[in-house]
């Protein structure tokens, strides 16, 4: 079994996706063993006999930090915090998210600056080797003094309680710990805390977002390519000229992808009755290489938060001193993860007004794509749905982070909303992944209208095994079947990190 060693080394997603599609195991570096120790050593010795209020150490949280309390209290005060701050509610949280959510809140703990137990990391490592996974909710954060709720159901199992997947089932967290002979970990001062502060239910999310993101915007391009030959559009906006006066990154790489993908078409070399095509097909470079461009910039975001310090107070050995301060706040990830939300909802917007060109009985194409139309209704319909789900994702694409609720008394008087905003990204994303489905249906079936004309070798390569699961609709049948095939058949490819995140 493959070992990654969690260490000061920049993780970062191909790491990650390494990592979760290979089922790598983790362990601590020497150097991340060091820096726990020391860690806890130094908060242990400046703890003994210390009567000055530290928050969350000796004190009460949020708007209790006043409350001062006693040395002997300490552990039971983690504890508490734990178990009172369960308050998810909602869907469950979708368990490669839980298993990112380990593995960030592993690699934060691993830096020293948290004051934990060595033991309680390694519990957290022991639980993501062996699929045992806490059930999260995903309602109950404010992306502001950690993710909290969700981050209690994750810290709930080591202490034996809550529940947790294994094998396949559902269970009580007390159980699983029997199974393996473990004790539940007693948490020690500041450990509690150290676990529900940070941002790794947002981060968690954004990770997943970001490799389904960089994903789609790959097909996007690729099913468009069809749809371009599909309806017979013009080449020329896709000429390098075009880009290079106006040289935004992610129009010149998604204007070059689209030439590749349609190298050698003969529908693309043919000659054109029309002059111009519809902006959805003319416009394709500037709108999904907008989108490539914020992915980069999200993708930057995350990548920094990933290798922070996101809990709370913070603990520095070789300044001697313990600080509160707020690094917990989501603002950098909740503005990010609204821009990727807004941008990959574009995606589906562009991409279904190609369908509904593709529908429309132009260009020589029948009119819903089916023969006998009036007898068949053939493809009106997924036009529909993609639309439906279009303006769905307008309206999940409003963004979190511009609202912000008074919690704990007023102490924590400006929250981030970046939870929120994570949980309807997530959401966008999969409507997208449907909506980019429909539009290979309707792309697939346009271009066996223009045999004996064929399209790329490369087009052609990748429609071929498509045609198998969606074949060609001669007359009316059960289309939902059809759309569930084609986004499955999405689903399932596999696209190399080297031209994912290339």
């Amino acid at each position: 079994m493959k070992t990654h060693y969690i260490s000061s080394e920049i993780l970062d997603l191909s790491t990650i996706k390494d990592i979760i599609e290979n089922h790598t195991n983790l362990a601590l570096s020497e150097e991340a063993q060091l820096n726990i120790k020391k860690s806890r050593e130094y908060l242990i010795n400046k703890m003994k006999d210390n009567q000055t209020p530290v928050y969350g150490i000796n004190t009460g949280f949020g708007s209790l930090c006043n409350v001062k309390i006693s040395s002997e209290n300490l552990s039971k005060l983690q504890e508490n915090l734990v178990m009172s701050h369960a308050c998810g509610t909602g869907e469950f949280v979708p368990k490669p998210i839980i298993k990112l959510m380990l593995l960030l809140k592993i690699q934060s703990l691993s830096y020293g600056y948290s004051g934990v137990q060595i033991e309680t990391v390694e519990r957290l490592i022991d639980f993501f080797n062996n699929d045992i996974l806490p059930v999260i909710y995903s309602q109950g954060s404010l992306g502001a003094s950690g993710d909290l709720a969700p981050l209690a159901h994750l810290s709930l199992p080591l202490l034996g309680k809550g529940e947790v997947y294994y094998g396949g089932e559902r269970m009580q967290a007390d159980k699983v710990l029997n199974k393996f002979n473990w004790e539940p970990i007693t948490l020690q001062a500041k450990e509690g805390l150290a676990l529900l502060n940070g941002t790794q239910f947002m981060s968690a999310y954004g990770v997943y977002c970001l490799l389904k993101s960089y994903k789609l915007s790959y097909l996007a391009d690729l099913i468009s390519s069809v749809s371009i030959d599909a309806f017979d559009c013009n080449m020329s906006p896709f000429n390098a000229l075009v880009h290079l006066v106006r040289p935004h990154r992610g129009q010149v790489k998604t204007a070059e992808q689209i030439l590749e993908f349609l190298e050698g078409s003969e529908l693309g070399l043919s000659e054109k009755k029309n002059v111009q095509d519809p902006y959805s097909f003319r416009c394709i470079p500037q709108v999904h290489g907008a989108t490539k461009d914020t992915i980069h910039f999200v993708h930057k975001t995350f990548k920094t938060e990933i290798n922070s310090v996101t809990d709370n107070p913070n603990i520095f050995v070789k300044e001697d001193v313990i600080i509160s301060g707020g690094n917990f706040h989501g603002q950098p990830l909740a503005l990010a993860l609204d821009y990727l939300a807004i941008a990959m909802a574009e995606l589906g917007n562009i991409s279904e007004r190609r369908t509904y060109q593709l529908v429309s009985g132009l260009r020589e194409l029948p009119a819903f794509l089916v023969n006998n139309p009036g007898l068949n209704s053939g493809f009106m319909i997924p036009q529909y749905t993609a639309a439906s789900i279009v303006s769905q994702n307008k309206q999940l694409a409003t963004p979190a982070s511009v609202d912000s609720i008074v919690s704990s008394n007023g102490q924590e008087d400006h929250v981030s909303m970046g939870a929120n905003g994570a949980t309807k990204c997530l959401r966008i994303i999969e409507n997208l992944e449907t909506i980019l489905s429909i539009e290979l249906m309707n792309a697939s079936q346009a271009l066996k209208f223009r045999e004996p004309k064929k399209s790329s070798p490369f087009i052609e390569s990748f429609l071929k095994p498509y045609r198998s699961i969606v074949p060609f609709i001669e007359d009316d049948r059960l289309l939902a079947d059809d759309i569930h095939a084609s986004i499955a058949y999405i689903q399932s490819m596999d696209v190399d990190g080297e031209i994912l995140f290339g």
